[in-house]
């Protein structure tokens, strides 16, 4: 399987508000640069959809190195809190619904394709793949904000 690294970020202009996600690839000597938004979105989403949009790029199977900022996507992962919400009919608890569970689904469904490796990164810091996916994610939510 290829190996591949991704690097994730979202942003948030309000908290809901218009918000845009940037991606960058990497494999070998290539780099792929991707980024999006929603008009009326949360950061969380703008997070899970960096992540989504980036693994859809890839045309086969592959171990993926993911690099994100996002403590959310991390920990649901690594503590398996997204396989319990999941099995629990999309419910945190019996009372509290998961949030994002559409996004969440094809996440999970993605990782099922893909070996995927999370990592999270210190935000707003000295890597430099974690601060060119910010300028990307802000730059598209500054976009969707002025239209």
């Amino acid at each position: 399987m290829k190996q591949i690294s991704i690097y994730t970020d979202g942003a948030c202009s309000g908290n809901p508000g218009s918000g845009g996600w940037g991606a960058i690839l990497l494999y070998g000597a290539h780099r792929k640069e991707l980024s999006g938004g929603e008009r009326e979105t949360t950061n969380n989403r703008m997070e899970l959809m960096g992540a989504i949009s980036a693994l859809r790029e890839l045309k086969e199977p592959c171990e993926v190195d993911l690099y994100t900022d996002s403590r959310y996507i991390v920990d649901a992962i690594e503590k398996r809190w997204v396989y319990k919400w999941r099995a629990n009919g999309w419910m945190r608890d019996k009372k509290e619904a998961a949030k994002n569970p559409d996004l969440w689904q094809i996440l999970l469904d993605l990782m099922e394709t893909h070996k995927v490796t999370f990592h999270w990164v210190k935000g707003h810091s000295d890597n430099p793949y974690n601060n060119r996916c910010d300028e990307l994610a802000v730059a598209e939510s500054q976009k969707l904000r002025r239209a």
